[in-house]
C-alpha cells in the first residue's frame, strides 16, 4: 500500500491537527457535525452486533462494518507516538490524506486484493534477562485490525463465560483478585490447581481457531480475513518468517482471538465436563492466558490436575510444568502454601482481630523487576533538570500504587518507594562531580518537590 500524500494538510482529521499542535478553533460546524455523527454510526454498529449474537446461532455479513466510518473511528484512537509497522508508515503519513488512502484500503479489501504485511518483530525485556516478542503490524493492518476487533468484540461478549477477564470491556485484574478473594473466603474452598501455557500466543493452532470461529460465524468473507492476518508472517531483523501457528502479541486481534480460542478449550470445558464430574465445589478464573481453579475436595483437585495436560495437548497446547502446581489452600486448610497470580502472592492470613483473611502481597519477582526496572529508568535520566527526574519517578510510583494498591498490600508499597527514595539519592551523588550530595540537601529536595506516597486504591475485602 502506498499511502497517497499531499503537500498540504487539508484533509487532516481533527485529532491529527489537534496532535501536531494546530489551532483547530477554525474546523468548521459541518466537519464536526459530521465526526459526530460517524462515531454514533459506529457505536451503534457495535450495540447492533451485540443484540444480534445474543439471539443467532451463527451470524452473518459481519465484514460491511469494516467500513469508511469504522476505519476513520479506528484512526482517530491510534496513538500517533507508536513505533511503525515494515512500512514505516506513521499516523501522521495516513494522515495527510486520509479519504483517499481509506478508499484505497477500502477498493482492495471489496476485490480482495488486500494483504496485510508481516508484522515487525521487536522484543521487550522481561524478568531474569528474558525478553518477550512483540508483533508490531503496519499502520493500515491496525485499522482493519481494530474495526475486526471491535466486531468480534460484539460476537464474542454476549457468549464468553463470566470466569473470563482478560481483554474484555468493564474487567479487569482488580476484578478478578477481588472474586478469587471472595470465592475463597466465602466458599469451602481447600486446594488450589495454579497453571500456566507454554508460550501460549505462539501455539495457538490456526486449523482450530478458525473451526472455533465458523461455530459462530458464517461471513466467508470476514473469517478468509483474518486467515491472511494469522497467516501474513514475521519480520525478525530483515528475515521474512512463516506463521503456521499463534497469534502474534502486538496485533490488536489478537487478545480477542487468543480469548476465543480459550473459550472453547478451556472455559466451556471446565464449565460442561469438569464441574458437574465435580463431588464438590469447583471454580476457574482467567485473564487471557493466565488461570487457576479453587476446589472443595482435593479428589477433585487432582482429577482436573491430571486432565488439564491431556486437554490442552488436544488443541496443541501444552502446560508449564514448572508453573503448574496442586496446592492446599483455603480457610480450613491450615497451609503454609502460597501462589502467585497476576503479579500477587496470594496467602492464608488473618486480619487484626485474628479472623481468617486471604493476603494479597506484591510477588517478590515483580516487586524485583520493578525495582530493576526503576533503577535502569533513574540511571538513564540521571542528567535530566531534578524537577524533571521528580516528576517521572512521581508518575511511575503512582502508576504502580494504582496496580499494587489493594487491600493488606501497604508494606509491599512503602517497600518499593523506600527504594525508589534511595536510588534517587544513589543516582543523584553519582552526577555530583566536586560535591556530593547529602542526605540533609536531599531531603530538602524530596520536600521541595514532594514524593508520591503509597495508597490503598482499590478495596477487595469488601
Amino acid at each position: 500500500m502506498q499511502v497517497v500524500g499531499s503537500s498540504h494538510s487539508s484533509d487532516e482529521t481533527c485529532e491529527s491537527r489537534w496532535s501536531e499542535g494546530e489551532d483547530i478553533s477554525f474546523v468548521s460546524f459541518e466537519e464536526t457535525l459530521g465526526t459526530l455523527e460517524a462515531l454514533l454510526q459506529v457505536e451503534n454498529e457495535e450495540k447492533e452486533i451485540w443484540e444480534l449474537s445474543s439471539t443467532h446461532k451463527r451470524l452473518q455479513t459481519l465484514i460491511h462494518h469494516v467500513n469508511r466510518d469504522s476505519l476513520k473511528e479506528e484512526h482517530l484512537r491510534q496513538e500517533g507516538d507508536k513505533a511503525p509497522g515494515v512500512d514505516g508508515v506513521t499516523k501522521a503519513d495516513y494522515s495527510r490524506n486520509l479519504d483517499a488512502n481509506i478508499d484505497d484500503l477500502l477498493l482492495r479489501m471489496k476485490s480482495f486484493s488486500y494483504r496485510p504485511k508481516p508484522a515487525r518483530r521487536t522484543y521487550i525485556p522481561k524478568p531474569g534477562g528474558k525478553t518477550r516478542p512483540l508483533g508490531i503490524p503496519s499502520y493500515e493492518d491496525k485499522l482493519v485490525q481494530g474495526v475486526m476487533a471491535k466486531v468480534l468484540n460484539g460476537v464474542y461478549e454476549p457468549r464468553f463465560m463470566d470466569c473470563s477477564y482478560g481483554f474484555r470491556p468493564n474487567r479487569s485484574c482488580h476484578d478478578v483478585i477481588r472474586d478469587i478473594n471472595s470465592t475463597i473466603y466465602r466458599q469451602p474452598i481447600g486446594w488450589v490447581v495454579e497453571a500456566d501455557i507454554k508460550g501460549y500466543f505462539d501455539n495457538i493452532d490456526h486449523s482450530w481457531l478458525m473451526k472455533f470461529l465458523e461455530h459462530d460465524i458464517q461471513d466467508k468473507n470476514f473469517l478468509r480475513y483474518i486467515v491472511r492476518f494469522l497467516k501474513a508472517g514475521i519480520m525478525d531483523d530483515g528475515q521474512y518468517l512463516d506463521s503456521e501457528s499463534g497469534s502474534p502479541q502486538g496485533g490488536l486481534i489478537s487478545p480477542i482471538l487468543a480469548n476465543v480460542y480459550l473459550h472453547y478449550v478451556l472455559d466451556i470445558w471446565f464449565e460442561k465436563v469438569v464441574k458437574p464430574r465435580m463431588r464438590g465445589k469447583a471454580y476457574l478464573y482467567r485473564y487471557a492466558d493466565d488461570f487457576l481453579a479453587l476446589f472443595e475436595n482435593e479428589d477433585d483437585a487432582r482429577k482436573y490436575y491430571e486432565a488439564l495436560p491431556k486437554r490442552l495437548g488436544k488443541f496443541n497446547l501444552e502446560v508449564a510444568q514448572e508453573k503448574t502446581r496442586l496446592i492446599p489452600f483455603g480457610r480450613g486448610s491450615d497451609s503454609k502454601e502460597t501462589f502467585d497470580f497476576l503479579g500477587f502472592t496470594h496467602i492464608n492470613g488473618k486480619d487484626r482481630k485474628g479472623h481468617y483473611r486471604v493476603v494479597h502481597r506484591t510477588s517478590k519477582k515483580k516487586l524485583s523487576a520493578k525495582q530493576q526496572a526503576m533503577k535502569q529508568w533513574l540511571r538513564l535520566n540521571m542528567h535530566s533538570p531534578v524537577s524533571d527526574i521528580l516528576e517521572g519517578l512521581n508518575r511511575r510510583l503512582v502508576g504502580h500504587y494504582r496496580y499494587y494498591g489493594v487491600s493488606g498490600n501497604s508494606k509491599s508499597l512503602s517497600k518499593y518507594k523506600d527504594y525508589c527514595i534511595m536510588a534517587l539519592f544513589k543516582v543523584l551523588r553519582r552526577r555530583g562531580q566536586k560535591r556530593r550530595i547529602n542526605w540533609k540537601t536531599y531531603n530538602r529536595i524530596l520536600n521541595a518537590y514532594g514524593i508520591a506516597m503509597p495508597r490503598i486504591y482499590v478495596d477487595i475485602w469488601h
